[in-house]
């Protein structure tokens, strides 16, 4: 079969080329140019296809991802919200535009570097969790669906970032040693400050409690998230939690730790991998970030949007952020939050 392999500059996506070559797959390498290159990075990718064999393209996604990736970002900060890229990234580029431009190539799949496993049967596609827990990337990928599925494939799945490791230095990939990149693509050294000031407007606004006491001024709220406890500029003796960005007032709410603890959240642009769509309460296990700890709840249904309720309560619900819908090691799919409830 012919596998067109998403290429980044890394080693997860240089290794799962390496594995469909070794497999007999007819493979080239596509790179997405979404922000402007390293010249390095482009150089190792040229070697990494040199070595391996394969045909190496680029696609130009930068005007695309500027309107769907940045403009979106941009947009939801000066909301009151906390974005994440990634999602929306894999979403409408990497499994929008690039799968479609793979299979108008010829391609049969698009391969990936992510951490996750397709399983295949009768009845349809399941997006499972990677073997090794402590590198999957599910999360990330619960807006996958039926027909993106059916043309997907996730090698490294199986695999552990060691052996990937291991396997590339044997290989002598000039990325075999590169450290994992734990930022925002588009943001420098990940000042997503710096960035969102160039980027909207900031009007300043008062910082108060839960009661509505005036304790200071914000810079903007943009520059803050729920959860947030530095560079609040607060005279106080009790540390302070930012708790919410009321953005229809311009206020910054603060306040104590355990103030920052809910049980309850609703989540809307819900998105289902099987297709069908929730319609009866579902006892689940959810994530409200990537790095957030899976906890049991139960999944209602409302008026196409979803109320989930944690067995325990969880700190610093983001509105903005994902919230991740699993059953054991399946993926069931998520949305965004929209609200928490106290």
């Amino acid at each position: 079969m012919r596998v067109a392999v998403a290429m980044s500059g890394g080693v997860d996506s240089s290794i799962a080329a390496a594995l469909l070559k070794k497999a007999g797959d007819d493979v080239f390498g596509i790179h997405m140019r979404l922000w402007p290159d390293r010249a390095q990075t482009i150089a190792d990718l040229e070697h990494t296809c040199q070595i391996l064999d394969i045909p190496f393209h680029q696609l130009d996604l930068e005007g695309e991802f500027q309107h769907l990736v940045i403009d979106y970002f941009c947009c939801e900060y000066g909301l009151g919200r906390t974005p994440n890229p990634c999602i929306r990234c894999n979403q409408e580029i990497k499994f929008g535009f690039l799968l479609e431009r793979a299979l108008a190539m010829g391609a049969d799949f698009l391969a990936t570097g992510h951490y996750a496993r397709i399983e295949r049967s009768a009845d349809g596609y399941r997006l499972l969790r990677a073997i090794d827990r402590s590198r999957d990337q599910s999360y990330f990928l619960y807006t996958l669906g039926q027909s993106q599925l059916e043309h997907l494939l996730f090698p490294l799945g199986e695999l552990s970032k060691q052996k990937v490791r291991k396997l590339a230095a044997k290989l002598g990939l000039p990325v075999s040693n590169r450290r994992d990149s734990q930022d925002i693509c588009f943001i420098p050294d990940n000042d997503y400050r710096s960035f969102i000031s160039g980027h909207i407007p900031l009007k300043e606004g008062e910082i108060v409690d839960i009661t509505g006491k005036v304790l200071g001024r914000h810079g903007g709220l943009a520059l803050y998230t729920v959860g947030q406890r530095h560079k609040l500029g607060l005279n106080s003796n009790k540390q302070q939690y930012v708790l919410r960005l009321d953005a229809e007032n311009n206020r910054l709410v603060v306040g104590s730790r355990d103030q920052l603890l809910s049980n309850r959240l609703t989540a809307n642009s819900l998105s289902w991998v099987s297709g069908e769509v929730v319609k009866e309460p579902l006892s689940i296990t959810a994530k409200v970030r990537y790095k957030a700890p899976e906890v049991a709840a139960k999944l209602q249904p409302v008026d196409g949007r979803a109320e989930v309720r944690f067995t325990k309560p969880q700190s610093a619900i983001t509105p903005g952020q994902s919230v991740v819908f699993y059953q054991g090691d399946e993926v069931l799919g998520g949305g965004v939050i929209d609200a928490v409830l106290r």
